[in-house]
Parts: structure tokens; sequence; C-alpha cells
């Protein structure tokens, strides 16, 4: 069974920083790959950062530079940590991960419930 909870959410002001939390528990699997999502509100999900296995990332450009994500394998968790914070980074963040057993095998988690970031102007 697979579980996979995002945290860290909040209200904070522009210019301000939050740190999400993406923890996932599988058991016989570990995180191979991740990426941080977003909805605001009347808009599409968006990819805004990923990590692979080999910890290299990617970034969407409207958040290069002030997110930044990472992983710590102990805790099969994954981080973004927002700095410089504006209100246009409003929205519901959820992660999603491909995850991989010891012998290869593969399985994608489902959507999480998401954590509300609101930046006020």
């Amino acid at each position: 069974q697979v579980h996979l909870v995002e945290s860290g959410g909040g209200l904070v002001q522009a210019g301000g920083s939050l740190r999400l939390s993406c923890a996932v528990s599988a058991s016989f699997f570990s995180i191979y790959t991740t990426g941080w999502y977003r909805q605001a509100p009347g808009k599409q999900r968006e990819l805004v950062a990923s990590i692979s296995s080999g910890s290299n990332t990617n970034y969407a450009d409207s958040v290069k530079g002030r997110f930044t994500i990472s992983r710590d394998n102990a805790k099969n968790t994954v981080y973004l940590q927002m700095n410089g914070l504006k209100p246009e980074d409003t929205a519901v963040y959820y992660c999603n991960s491909l995850l991989r057993a010891k012998n290869g095998q593969t399985i994608s988690t489902s959507w999480g419930q998401g954590t509300q970031v609101t930046v006020s102007s």
C-alpha cells in the first residue's frame, strides 16, 4: 500500500518563504523521481519542479532561482523550498512520485490531497 502526503503550505506575505514536504510510505519501494505540481483556481495543473533518481533537477521558468527541490532518500521525502514567494504562486501544491523497488519494479503514486499555499501582496 502506498501513501503520499504533502504538507507545509500556509499563508505568507509576498517575499516570504515556505518549505513543502512530500512524504511517501510504501513497503519495498523508494522514491525514484518526483515532481511538484501546482494548480491555481481556474487554471490547469502545472509542473513546477522535478528531481530524478540521480538528483538532477528541473524547474519551470516561473520559479527558477526562487524554488529548490531536494530529496532525503533515508526519509523517502522530497522537499520544495520556496523563497521570494509572489502572489501568483498562490495555488494548491501536489507531488507525484515514481517509486522503484530493488528488483526494478516501478509504480506511480496517486495524487495526494495537496497543500494550499497562499501568498498575500
